[in-house]
C-alpha cells in the first residue's frame, strides 16, 4: 500500500513537470510572478475558507455538547495541511484531523465518529457542487472534442456517487456495530472504545437538522473554493467570470475524488487546470500558474501548521510519559 502511494505521487509529480515543460516554463513562471503581493490575499482567503469548513464539522454537535470552536478550526486546518503537504492520500489527512481533535481534549471515539460524519456531509455537499458546476459548463464541454466525453461522464458519475454515499453511510452505522461485536469477541480491551464510537456515530445521525446544517455549510465551502480559483486567476491577469471558475473547481473536485489515492492530487490538479483553461478562454500557462500558486499557498500555510501539530503530539507524549513516571 505504501509503495502504491509513493508510485502514484511520483507519477503525478512527473505529469506535473511534463505539463509545465510542454506548455512552457517561462510563460508559466511569468504568470506566477505576476501575482506579486496578491499571494498574501489568496493565503488569507484560504484561512477564511477553513473557518467555513470547520463550522460544518462544529455544526454536528448539539448546543450543550459542543467543544470550543477553535478546536475544530485547528483540527480542520491540520487535516487539510496533512492532505496537501504530506505524502498521504486524502484519507490519511482525515485520520490526522480526527487525531488532532482528540489532542484538543475531545474523546477519541467522539472525535473519530464526528470526523467520519463530517466527511459524509461534505461528500453530500460535493455532489451538489459538482452538479452545479456541470450545469454551468455543459455547453463548453460539448464544444470541444477533448472534453465532449466529460459532458456525459460527469452526470453519470454523479448518479453513481449517490448510491455510493448511501452505502458509505450504511457502512458507518452497521460497520460500527460489527466492529463492536468483533472487539467484544476477540479484543475485549478495545470493546469500550468500539461501543463508544458506535454510540457517538449513531447520535450524530439521529439529528437530520444538524446533518443538513453541516452539509449546507460545506456547500458554502465548496462554492467559496470556486471563488478562490476565480480570485487567483484574476490576480495573475486572467479574464474569467465567477461561474466559469466554479465550473473549473467543480470538475477538479470530481477528478480529485476519482483519484483520491493520489497524494495531494499531484499531476491530477495540474492536468485539470491545463486542460480546462482553454475551454474557458484562458491560456494553458494561466491554468498551470493557478495550480502552482495553489501548491505554493498550501506549502506556505501547511508547513507551519504541521510543525505546530508535531509540537502538540510532543506535548501529549511528554505528558503521558510524566504520568507513567509519577505512577511508578
Amino acid at each position: 500500500m505504501r509503495f502504491g502511494i509513493i508510485a502514484a505521487a511520483a507519477t503525478g509529480f512527473a505529469i506535473a513537470v511534463y505539463l509545465v515543460i510542454r506548455v512552457g516554463l517561462y510563460p508559466v513562471l511569468g504568470a506566477v510572478r505576476g501575482i506579486g503581493a496578491g499571494f498574501v490575499v489568496i493565503c488569507a482567503f484560504a484561512l477564511v475558507l477553513i473557518v467555513v469548513l470547520a463550522s460544518g464539522w462544529y455544526a454536528l454537535f448539539a448546543g450543550g455538547e459542543r467543544p470550543r470552536f477553535v478546536n475544530f478550526l485547528i483540527a480542520r486546518q491540520i487535516r487539510d495541511s496533512a492532505s496537501d503537504v504530506l505524502p498521504f492520500s486524502q484519507l490519511g489527512g482525515i485520520f490526522i484531523g480526527a487525531r488532532a481533535l482528540s489532542l484538543r481534549g475531545v474523546t477519541a471515539p467522539i472525535a473519530f465518529a464526528s470526523a467520519a460524519t463530517d466527511v459524509t456531509t461534505e461528500l453530500v455537499a460535493q455532489l451538489v457542487f459538482i452538479a452545479i458546476g456541470a450545469a454551468l459548463c455543459i455547453a463548453q464541454l460539448r464544444s470541444s472534442q477533448l472534453t465532449v466525453g466529460l459532458a456525459t461522464a460527469i452526470p453519470v458519475g454523479i448518479a453513481l456517487m449517490v448510491p455510493g454515499v448511501a452505502l458509505f453511510i450504511g457502512l458507518q452505522q452497521r460497520g460500527s456495530r460489527l466492529a463492536e461485536a468483533v472487539a467484544g469477541r476477540w479484543i475485549p480491551s478495545a470493546l469500550k472504545h468500539a461501543a463508544a464510537f458506535n454510540m457517538a456515530i449513531n447520535n450524530f445521525y439521529r439529528s437530520p437538522a444538524r446533518l443538513a446544517m453541516s452539509s449546507a455549510l460545506h456547500l458554502g465551502g465548496w462554492l467559496a473554493s470556486g471563488l478562490g480559483t476565480w480570485l487567483t486567476i484574476r490576480l495573475i491577469g486572467g479574464h474569467i467570470n465567477v461561474f466559469s471558475a466554479l465550473a473549473i473547481e467543480a470538475i477538479l473536485s470530481a477528478a480529485r475524488s476519482v483519484f483520491v489515492f493520489v497524494p495531494s492530487a499531484l499531476g491530477i490538479q495540474e492536468a485539470a487546470y491545463a486542460g480546462l483553461a482553454p475551454i474557458f478562454g484562458l491560456p494553458q500557462e494561466v491554468g498551470l500558474a493557478a495550480s502552482l500558486l495553489k501548491r505554493a499557498r498550501e506549502l506556505t500555510i501547511g508547513i507551519p501548521v504541521l510543525l505546530a501539530w508535531q509540537a502538540m503530539e510532543g506535548r501529549r507524549a511528554f505528558s503521558a510519559a510524566d504520568e507513567q513516571f509519577s505512577e511508578s
